[in-house]
Protein backbone atom coordinates (compact mmCIF):
# COMPACT_ATOMS: atom_id res chain seq x y z
CA UNK A 1 0.00 0.00 0.00
CA UNK A 2 1.02 3.63 -0.43
CA UNK A 3 2.47 5.68 2.14
CA UNK A 4 0.89 9.44 2.86
CA UNK A 5 2.05 12.37 4.93
CA UNK A 6 0.55 16.00 5.65
CA UNK A 7 1.31 18.82 7.56
CA UNK A 8 -0.84 21.90 8.71
CA UNK A 9 1.27 24.81 10.78
CA UNK A 10 0.18 28.25 12.13
CA UNK A 11 3.46 29.75 10.45
CA UNK A 12 5.16 28.62 7.19
CA UNK A 13 7.35 26.20 8.29
CA UNK A 14 9.52 23.94 5.86
CA UNK A 15 9.92 19.62 5.64
CA UNK A 16 12.97 18.35 5.57
CA UNK A 17 13.56 14.92 7.55
CA UNK A 18 9.99 13.96 7.53
CA UNK A 19 9.95 13.98 3.94
CA UNK A 20 13.31 12.23 3.78
CA UNK A 21 12.30 9.58 6.32
CA UNK A 22 9.08 9.29 4.18
CA UNK A 23 11.31 8.99 0.80
CA UNK A 24 13.50 6.18 2.40
CA UNK A 25 9.80 4.07 2.41
CA UNK A 26 9.46 5.00 -1.14
CA UNK A 27 12.17 2.18 -2.33
CA UNK A 28 14.69 1.50 0.55
CA UNK A 29 12.87 0.54 3.59
CA UNK A 30 9.79 -0.25 1.80
CA UNK A 31 8.14 -1.21 -1.67
CA UNK A 32 7.12 1.84 -2.90
CA UNK A 33 8.80 2.14 -5.83
CA UNK A 34 6.11 3.10 -8.24
CA UNK A 35 6.15 7.15 -7.59
CA UNK A 36 6.08 10.41 -5.41
CA UNK A 37 4.63 13.35 -5.12
CA UNK A 38 4.69 16.46 -2.42
CA UNK A 39 2.03 19.50 -2.94
CA UNK A 40 3.60 22.81 -1.29
CA UNK A 41 0.46 25.39 -0.85
CA UNK A 42 1.08 28.99 -1.04
CA UNK A 43 -1.91 31.11 -0.37
CA UNK A 44 -4.90 29.45 -2.94
CA UNK A 45 -2.06 28.12 -5.34
CA UNK A 46 0.53 25.03 -5.14
CA UNK A 47 3.86 24.23 -5.95
CA UNK A 48 3.03 19.91 -6.68
CA UNK A 49 6.44 18.20 -7.85
CA UNK A 50 5.74 14.61 -8.62
CA UNK A 51 7.70 11.34 -10.46
CA UNK A 52 6.88 7.96 -11.79
CA UNK A 53 9.78 6.80 -10.02
CA UNK A 54 11.12 5.82 -6.48
CA UNK A 55 11.43 8.67 -4.03
CA UNK A 56 14.78 7.36 -2.69
CA UNK A 57 16.25 7.20 -6.05
CA UNK A 58 15.09 10.76 -6.87
CA UNK A 59 17.45 13.65 -7.01
CA UNK A 60 14.48 16.09 -6.89
CA UNK A 61 13.77 14.51 -3.67
CA UNK A 62 17.05 14.82 -2.27
CA UNK A 63 16.88 18.79 -3.80
CA UNK A 64 13.44 19.04 -1.79
CA UNK A 65 14.82 18.10 1.64
CA UNK A 66 17.42 21.17 1.38
CA UNK A 67 15.42 23.60 -0.44
CA UNK A 68 11.71 23.08 0.04
CA UNK A 69 9.62 26.18 -0.05
CA UNK A 70 7.94 27.04 3.34
CA UNK A 71 4.04 26.33 3.39
CA UNK A 72 1.31 26.32 5.86
CA UNK A 73 0.30 22.71 4.29
CA UNK A 74 1.76 20.34 2.94
CA UNK A 75 0.60 16.81 1.46
CA UNK A 76 2.92 13.98 -0.08
CA UNK A 77 2.43 10.63 -1.21
CA UNK A 78 4.60 7.68 -1.94
CA UNK A 79 3.20 5.07 -4.50
CA UNK A 80 3.08 1.60 -4.73
CA UNK A 81 0.93 0.93 -7.79
CA UNK A 82 -2.27 -1.22 -7.81
CA UNK A 83 -4.27 0.39 -10.48
CA UNK A 84 -2.70 1.94 -13.18
CA UNK A 85 0.75 2.02 -14.76
CA UNK A 86 3.52 3.73 -13.20
CA UNK A 87 3.41 7.26 -15.27
CA UNK A 88 3.78 10.82 -14.28
CA UNK A 89 -0.95 11.02 -14.84
CA UNK A 90 -1.02 7.99 -11.97
CA UNK A 91 1.68 9.87 -9.99
CA UNK A 92 -0.33 11.51 -6.86
CA UNK A 93 -1.40 14.02 -5.10
CA UNK A 94 -3.66 15.09 -7.47
CA UNK A 95 -5.04 18.69 -7.94
CA UNK A 96 -7.92 20.06 -9.35
CA UNK A 97 -9.14 23.74 -9.05
CA UNK A 98 -12.50 24.35 -7.49
CA UNK A 99 -13.75 28.00 -5.98
CA UNK A 100 -10.83 29.81 -6.95
CA UNK A 101 -8.45 27.57 -5.41
CA UNK A 102 -6.49 24.42 -5.93
CA UNK A 103 -7.80 21.00 -3.82
CA UNK A 104 -5.52 18.97 -3.40
CA UNK A 105 -5.94 15.16 -3.07
CA UNK A 106 -4.08 11.62 -1.68
CA UNK A 107 -5.55 7.89 -1.34
CA UNK A 108 -3.72 4.69 0.18
CA UNK A 109 -6.27 1.58 -0.13
CA UNK A 110 -7.62 -0.24 -3.13
CA UNK A 111 -11.32 0.50 -3.77
CA UNK A 112 -12.28 -2.71 -5.64
CA UNK A 113 -15.03 -2.19 -8.18
CA UNK A 114 -15.75 1.39 -7.72
CA UNK A 115 -15.18 2.09 -11.51
CA UNK A 116 -18.47 0.07 -12.21
CA UNK A 117 -20.84 2.28 -9.67
CA UNK A 118 -22.80 5.17 -11.26
CA UNK A 119 -22.59 7.66 -8.65
CA UNK A 120 -19.09 7.62 -8.77
CA UNK A 121 -18.79 8.33 -12.32
CA UNK A 122 -17.22 11.88 -12.96
CA UNK A 123 -19.00 14.39 -14.13
CA UNK A 124 -17.52 18.14 -14.36
CA UNK A 125 -13.69 17.02 -12.83
CA UNK A 126 -12.54 14.06 -15.01
CA UNK A 127 -9.82 11.76 -14.22
CA UNK A 128 -6.61 12.15 -16.49
CA UNK A 129 -5.16 8.56 -15.52
CA UNK A 130 -6.10 5.35 -14.61
CA UNK A 131 -6.46 5.30 -10.55
CA UNK A 132 -9.18 4.60 -8.46
CA UNK A 133 -7.54 7.40 -6.51
CA UNK A 134 -8.30 9.98 -8.91
CA UNK A 135 -11.61 9.30 -9.84
CA UNK A 136 -12.75 9.23 -6.24
CA UNK A 137 -11.26 12.99 -6.12
CA UNK A 138 -13.03 13.46 -8.86
CA UNK A 139 -16.06 12.08 -7.30
CA UNK A 140 -15.61 13.78 -4.35
CA UNK A 141 -15.51 17.29 -5.88
CA UNK A 142 -18.45 16.74 -7.75
CA UNK A 143 -20.04 16.52 -4.32
CA UNK A 144 -18.71 19.75 -3.06
CA UNK A 145 -19.26 21.59 -6.42
CA UNK A 146 -22.30 22.96 -5.44
CA UNK A 147 -21.03 24.37 -1.68
CA UNK A 148 -18.58 26.16 -3.00
CA UNK A 149 -20.29 27.54 -6.07
CA UNK A 150 -22.86 28.97 -3.73
CA UNK A 151 -20.36 30.99 -2.21
CA UNK A 152 -19.71 33.05 -4.88
CA UNK A 153 -15.71 32.90 -3.88
CA UNK A 154 -15.94 33.24 -0.34
CA UNK A 155 -15.32 29.95 1.53
CA UNK A 156 -17.98 27.37 2.20
CA UNK A 157 -18.67 27.10 6.62
CA UNK A 158 -16.62 24.51 7.62
CA UNK A 159 -19.44 22.20 9.27
CA UNK A 160 -20.96 22.35 5.56
CA UNK A 161 -17.55 21.08 3.90
CA UNK A 162 -16.72 18.34 6.58
CA UNK A 163 -20.40 16.76 6.38
CA UNK A 164 -19.60 15.79 2.47
CA UNK A 165 -16.23 14.65 3.16
CA UNK A 166 -17.01 12.45 6.21
CA UNK A 167 -20.03 11.18 4.38
CA UNK A 168 -18.07 10.55 1.09
CA UNK A 169 -15.37 8.62 3.63
CA UNK A 170 -18.11 6.33 4.45
CA UNK A 171 -19.41 5.92 1.00
CA UNK A 172 -15.79 4.42 0.00
CA UNK A 173 -15.83 2.27 3.33
CA UNK A 174 -17.40 -0.07 1.60
CA UNK A 175 -15.08 -0.97 -1.08
CA UNK A 176 -12.10 -1.50 0.61
CA UNK A 177 -8.88 0.80 2.37
CA UNK A 178 -9.72 4.61 1.93
CA UNK A 179 -7.37 6.44 4.08
CA UNK A 180 -7.52 9.85 2.32
CA UNK A 181 -6.24 13.41 2.88
CA UNK A 182 -7.66 16.15 1.06
CA UNK A 183 -6.60 19.93 1.30
CA UNK A 184 -8.91 22.82 -0.37
CA UNK A 185 -6.19 25.39 0.55
CA UNK A 186 -7.96 26.24 3.72
CA UNK A 187 -8.30 23.19 5.49
CA UNK A 188 -6.50 20.08 5.31
CA UNK A 189 -8.65 17.01 5.70
CA UNK A 190 -7.49 13.42 6.62
CA UNK A 191 -9.74 10.01 6.43
CA UNK A 192 -8.20 7.32 8.49
CA UNK A 193 -9.89 3.58 7.78
CA UNK A 194 -7.10 0.68 7.81
CA UNK A 195 -3.96 -0.86 6.35
CA UNK A 196 -1.58 -3.15 5.63
CA UNK A 197 0.13 -3.85 9.06
CA UNK A 198 3.50 -5.09 9.53
CA UNK A 199 2.25 -8.34 10.24
CA UNK A 200 0.12 -8.49 7.00
CA UNK A 201 -2.88 -8.00 8.26
CA UNK A 202 -5.57 -5.19 6.80
CA UNK A 203 -6.75 -3.61 9.76
CA UNK A 204 -6.40 -0.46 11.49
CA UNK A 205 -5.30 2.16 12.18
CA UNK A 206 -5.01 3.69 8.54
CA UNK A 207 -3.42 7.13 9.80
CA UNK A 208 -1.39 8.31 12.79
CA UNK A 209 -1.45 12.26 14.04
CA UNK A 210 1.37 14.09 15.87
CA UNK A 211 1.02 17.41 17.54
CA UNK A 212 3.42 19.72 18.04
CA UNK A 213 3.37 23.21 20.18
CA UNK A 214 6.85 25.22 20.68
CA UNK A 215 8.87 27.99 20.33
CA UNK A 216 10.44 29.28 16.71
CA UNK A 217 12.24 32.69 17.44
CA UNK A 218 12.22 34.80 14.13
CA UNK A 219 15.31 35.95 12.90
CA UNK A 220 17.97 36.62 15.37
CA UNK A 221 19.31 40.23 14.68
CA UNK A 222 20.68 40.66 18.24
CA UNK A 223 24.26 41.90 16.43
CA UNK A 224 22.29 44.62 15.01
CA UNK A 225 20.66 45.66 18.12
CA UNK A 226 17.28 44.19 17.15
CA UNK A 227 15.65 41.93 18.67
CA UNK A 228 12.47 39.80 17.63
CA UNK A 229 10.14 38.41 19.94
CA UNK A 230 9.68 34.81 20.16
CA UNK A 231 6.27 33.06 18.37
CA UNK A 232 4.34 30.10 19.18
CA UNK A 233 4.70 27.54 16.10
CA UNK A 234 1.51 24.81 15.76
CA UNK A 235 1.86 21.94 13.94
CA UNK A 236 -0.41 18.75 12.84
CA UNK A 237 1.81 15.87 11.23
CA UNK A 238 -0.35 13.21 9.74
CA UNK A 239 1.41 9.82 8.72
CA UNK A 240 0.39 6.05 7.57
CA UNK A 241 2.78 5.23 10.11
CA UNK A 242 4.71 7.37 12.83
CA UNK A 243 7.79 8.79 11.03
CA UNK A 244 9.85 9.54 14.20
CA UNK A 245 10.13 8.42 18.00
CA UNK A 246 7.19 11.12 19.57
CA UNK A 247 3.96 9.95 20.49
CA UNK A 248 2.04 9.67 17.76
CA UNK A 249 -1.44 8.74 18.24
CA UNK A 250 -3.27 6.25 15.90
CA UNK A 251 -6.59 7.68 14.11
CA UNK A 252 -9.93 5.15 15.20
CA UNK A 253 -11.07 3.55 11.95
CA UNK A 254 -13.49 5.66 10.13
CA UNK A 255 -12.27 8.89 11.66
CA UNK A 256 -12.19 11.81 9.91
CA UNK A 257 -10.34 15.05 10.89
CA UNK A 258 -10.18 18.74 10.00
CA UNK A 259 -6.83 20.52 10.74
CA UNK A 260 -6.05 24.19 10.11
CA UNK A 261 -2.94 26.76 10.83
CA UNK A 262 -1.77 23.20 13.17
CA UNK A 263 -4.57 22.87 15.20
CA UNK A 264 -7.27 20.15 14.91
CA UNK A 265 -10.26 21.69 14.56
CA UNK A 266 -13.00 18.88 14.50
CA UNK A 267 -12.78 15.15 14.46
CA UNK A 268 -15.87 13.01 13.48
CA UNK A 269 -16.18 9.39 14.36
CA UNK A 270 -18.75 7.18 12.76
Amino acid sequence: MCELFALSSRIPTTVGFTLERLARRGGIEGPHRDGWGVAFYEGADVFLLREPRAAAESDLVRYIEQHAPPSQLVVSHIRRATHGEPALRNTQPFIRELGGTVHVFAHNGELSGIERRRDFVPNRFRPVGDTDSELVFCSLLDRLENLWQAEAGGLPPLQERLRIVAAFAAELRGFGPANFLYADGDVLYAHAHKRIQANGEVKPPGLHVLVRQCEESGSDLERAGITLATVAQEVCLLASVPLTDEPWTPLAEGEVIAMKHGRIEERLRP
